[in-house]
This record gives structure tokens, sequence and C-alpha cells, in this order.
């Protein structure tokens, strides 16, 4: 990914005018071999993570020398399972945005920075970039992503890229555990050179054979290199007045293509390398981790093994073999083909001349090995029977089922949680490029209340550095808003739903969902600690304070329908449920009895006694 393309080819005058030239250029590629050779460990441990994920462990294989190369070995899917079973629960825990502010001024545009950041990582298919690397990050241990600002989007009005980035082509500094505190940090990739010269014409005749290379997959199809260069994206940070900036320079062997301290102008405003990494397992001394493959590759050896000897020992035994006597006069040909049911031999048949190959069965005790192995994979991985939906016997309840599962996903939560810190990082520099590049107004379609479609019109405006004003004389200088991000998941898994649900079912059966009882239940509800307590305590208080109107409203019809209408007074009573004194017809006053869900004015009722009298049989 190009951070930003030059407008027009740099001249060989004005290159060694400018700070970086060809001589800075070739001290970089010298720094740039060095990190290489220094993650060159992580690189092959990489490479034969991908091999062990495509169920080509060769290397294992080869180390098993007493083996005929020509035997069958088995390859099972224990490790492979355990990766996939841990994608899945890293996909069900997708995360989502929610923008704090931090000052009262700025709830506003945290609101809309929540509702338009998840439309831009959609418009980046985000959701794919994350899957892609939670597989990265399960196998080899680490994922990256790379967060810029295109020039070319939007037919060049620019927006921002978030791509995930192949560990084998990133470099720096070996001994830093963070990479904002690399010195340099480089990523390269190969490009054809006829492409090249097409978007930097001043490449013409010297583009040389390829001074750097870095590091491949093993990949399936014959991948040609003809042709093609490596073209160097190189970030390093500078002191500038005291602060700490970002540069870039793009260059390909000793040709600059772009460079931003040549430009005199810093890469972005907020100065960090554009990279966040995910590591899975971390480890002291690098910003890479190990994955899976690296922990169980071990295990699933030993299984490969023991099941490869199971399945020969399972052969000789279905296959019986025998010794034969040169001597003897049995017919090999007739012997050994089934389908004759007749055997020629001459002379007498005696053992001397054909004697079976004795056949020893294996003991359960190596059946128990295997099966301790599995499990003690399982175990190790997290990925236990209970977590991939199976249960021991015994247990039938499907709360019980389903509170084993939820304890056994720990392991997955707490995956989950790191790549939640990552995908925080992201979401910041995806505001500071708002703030850096959002200029001109853009319109988004974000869902407003209630689930509706609403269209807006935002710009970085707010986000820009504000004047605070004087206060006394003293000026206050310019405030950025400054904003906290939370990172919740999108989507809850089964369990969490079923919960939810079983809880919210729970308090319309115990009456929180009537106004009337609004005092009781928040009282409860504030002891409480749940998943959306706010929310419904906000709900149930909304709800009380209508019900309150209501009440007062009613109460203020029935006065007036007494006062002026007497003849809708009992009526309106009836259906609210009470028992008052209304004016009735003929001027008099008579006492309307009312009970709550038979209201019957007392009139109405004497009328139907006499009624019912009447029709009775003396």
């Amino acid at each position: 990914m190009d951070e930003i393309r030059t407008e027009a080819p740099v001249s060989a005058e004005e290159s060694k005018k400018a700070p970086v030239g060809q001589e800075q250029l070739r001290k970089w590629l010298g720094i740039l071999q060095k990190y290489k050779t220094g993650k060159s460990h992580l690189e092959s441990r990489v490479k034969a993570a991908e091999q062990w994920w495509k169920l080509r462990n060769e290397y294992e294989e080869l180390k098993t020398s007493w083996q005929n190369p020509d035997d069958f070995k088995c390859k099972s899917g224990w490790l492979h399972n355990v990766i996939v079973s841990k994608h899945a629960d890293a996909m069900e825990a997708y995360p989502e945005p929610n923008i704090l502010p931090r000052e009262q001024g700025d709830v506003e545009e945290a609101r809309m920075l929540s509702a338009i950041i998840p439309c831009i990582l959609e418009q980046n298919r985000f959701e794919r970039t994350y899957s892609d690397n939670m597989w990265q990050k399960l196998k080899t241990g680490t994922g990256c992503y790379q967060i810029t600002w295109d020039k070319s989007k939007l037919n060049g009005l620019g927006d921002i890229s978030i791509d995930r980035v192949n560990l084998l082509n990133l470099f720096w500094e070996p001994g830093v555990t963070d990479i904002q505190e690399s010195k340099h940090f480089f990523m390269t990739y190969l490009e054809d050179g006829d492409e090249l010269i097409s978007q930097y014409p001043q490449l013409e005749g010297k583009l040389k054979n390829d001074v750097f290379q870095a590091t491949k997959f093993l990949y399936d199809d014959q991948v040609s290199t003809e042709g093609m260069y490596t073209v160097i994206n190189h970030y390093y940070h500078k002191y500038e007045n005291g602060k700490k900036v970002l540069h870039y320079c793009k260059f390909v062997g000793d040709q600059i293509l772009y460079s931003t301290e040549n430009e005199g102008k810093p890469l972005y405003d907020h100065g960090k390398y554009p990279f966040v990494f995910d590591p899975l397992f971390p480890v002291e001394g690098s910003p890479a981790g190990y994955g899976f493959v690296d922990l169980c590759s071990n295990g699933q050896s030993q299984i490969d093994l023991m099941k490869t000897a199971f399945l020969k020992n399972t052969m000789a035994g279905a296959t019986p073999r025998y010794f034969f006597n040169s001597s003897g006069a049995v017919n090999e040909e007739e012997f050994l083909d089934l389908r004759s049911p007749i055997v020629h031999l001459s002379g007498r048949l005696t053992n001397e001349n054909v004697q079976p190959i004795q056949y020893n069965a294996l003991s359960g005790n190596y059946i128990s090995v295997l099966e301790n192995t599995i499990n003690e994979l399982r175990e190790t991985t997290g990925n236990t029977e209970t977590a991939t939906g199976s249960t021991s016997a015994g247990v039938t309840a499907a709360s019980a089922i389903a509170a084993l599962q939820e304890a056994s996903g720990k392991g997955s939560r707490d995956s989950s949680k790191a790549s939640y810190r990552a995908y925080a990082e992201i979401v910041d520099m995806v505001i500071e490029l708002i703030r850096q590049f959002y200029d001109m107004p853009r319109r988004f379609r974000i869902t407003g209340e209630m689930g509706n479609d609403k269209f807006v019109c935002y710009t970085n405006a707010a986000l820009k550095p504000q004047y605070q004003g004087s206060i006394g004389g003293v000026n206050m200088g310019y405030r950025l808003p400054v904003f906290d991000i939370k990172i919740e998941a999108q989507k809850k898994n089964a369990y969490t739903k079923l919960s939810q649900n079983e809880l919210a079912l729970q308090f319309y059966q115990a009456g929180f969902m009537l106004p009337q009882n609004a005092d009781v239940a928040l009282t409860t509800l504030d002891m409480m600690d749940f998943e959306g307590k706010d929310r419904m305590m906000q709900k149930i208080a909304n709800n009380a304070a209508l019900y309150q109107q209501m009440i007062q409203y009613r109460d203020m019809a029935i006065a007036l329908a007494q006062k002026y209408r007497p003849d809708i007074a009992v009526g309106l009573m009836e259906s609210a449920g009470l028992e008052q004194t209304a004016a009735v017809s003929g001027g008099q006053s008579e006492k309307v009895d009312l009970q709550e869900g038979t209201a019957e004015a007392s009139h109405v009722r004497k009328a139907r006694e006499q009624s019912a009298a009447a029709s009775q049989p003396a």
C-alpha cells in the first residue's frame, strides 16, 4: 500500500540537494539487512507454522528418519481443529467501537464518531481483514494491521485504508517490544517493473537487480518473480523543534520515489508508525508472539507418530505373512492368490516348509497413551469437549451445559480482549487521520434511533484545536478534543443471548416492567450488575414518569367531567377502575362503586340484579 505518490518526478539534481539522497538510501539498506538478520528465527518459525496449518509438516517428518520415507504417515487434524475453533470464537466476539468524550462539549462529536467509524470500517471490508488477521494470529502468533491515508480513494478525495500485512514483509529494530520504540520500520513488497515505470517515469533504465529480497511463504503455486522489484516503504522518527515526528520514504534500489523529509513535512500528525501488532502469546524482546502451532506442534507430532504405528500394526494383523523355505515345494503363486481354491505342492507338507509369522497385537495401554496425548493437547489449547459443544456423562441440564461452556471459554475471551486492545489502537489512529484529513464534507449513512437509517454530513471541524479564549487577560490557548475508546462485542454468543433473555423474562414476571413498581424495581436493579442495566433503569424511570403524568391528566379529566359533564364521568371512572362520588341524572348524588378488573356502577348492578330476579321462576 502506497502512503503518498509523487506528483512529479524527482530529478537527480534535486535528489543531491535534498536531505534524503542515494547515500542515505544505501545506509538505510544496510539497516534493513541488519533488521532482517535479527528476525531470521521468527521468519523460519512463521514459515513452518504455515506448513503445519496445511498439514505439510515435512520438517517433522525428516526428523523421524527411522521411518521409510515412502511409508504412509498419519496426519491428523487435532491442531487444525484447535485453530478453526479459536477462529470461530474470535469472530463470534467481533468488536464494535464506542467513543466516549472526556469533556462535556465533545458529547455530540463522540456520538458522531461512534456512528461514522463503523461506516469507515465497513467501507474497508474490515470484517474480512479482521478474519484474515485472526487466522494469521492463531497460526503464526501475530496479526498485523496497516492504517494509512490513501489519496487515490473516492476519485482523489482520499480516505482511510485498513489492510492486513504479511509479517514476513515487516522489519523492525531487534529487541524492542513496542514497534513505536524502533528507530526505523520497513515494509517491503514486490511490484512489476513495467508498472513501476508507468507510475514513475524517472525509473526508465535505472531499475537494477534487487539488492534486497524478503522471505516468502512456500506457496502451492509456482510464483514467478521475474521482472519484479522490491519496493521499500521506510518509516522513521526524527526530532524537529523538540517534537518527535514521523517521516516516510519510498524507494526501489537506489532510486527515491517519494520522501516526506524532502517535501519538508512529516507524514502523519499523530507521529506513530501506521501499524498495529496483535500478538497471541507475547514474548519478551519482540512485538511478535507465538501461536498455537508453536505451542502444540510437538503434541501433534506424538499423536501422528502413534497413529502411524497403530495403523501399521493393524495392517500387519489384517495381512498374514509367512516364512517360506526356499527348498519347499509349495506353489507360491497359487498360495498368494486368494481366488485359487487349490494350492499344489510336491512332496510332503511340513511346518518346516511354510510357517506363519507371529503377530503381536498392541496392548490397550498404548491406546490409553494416545487418548491421554489427545486430551493433553485439548487441555493445553483450551479446546476441550465442553468448549466444542460436548459434555461429560451426567450433565444433562441445559443451564448447566451452558454454564460449563461459558467457563471453558475463558482462554478465548482473554485472546479476544487482547485483540480488542489492538482494535482500540486502530480506532485511535482512524480518529487521528479523520482529524488531519477530513477537511471536506463527507456523507455517511448511519443507524439512528429505533434502527432507522439516517444520512449525515461530517467534517473534522469539531476535532481541530479549539481556542479557549482568555480569562482575566490570560490567554487560555487551544484545546484538542480527546476521546476514550471502549470496545465491546458487536454480536453476543448464544449463551449470553440466552442468559440475557431469561433475565428479561424474570424481570417481567417479577413486575419490574409495571410503572407503579418503579421505585422497588430501581432499588433492586441498583444493587445488581449485568450488561444493559443502565439502559433498563433509564427506561423504567421514563415509563414511571409517563405513568405519573397520565395519572395526573386522568384525575384532571375526571374532575372536569364531574363538574361539567356528569353523564360521562361514570364512564371515565369505570375505565380507570376507581371508586368515587359522581353526579348522576336528576341532580342526585350516588356513590360509584368500582373494583379494578370488574368495574361496575351501583345503579347498573342493581338493574342487573332486578332483571335476574325477574327471570327466575317463583
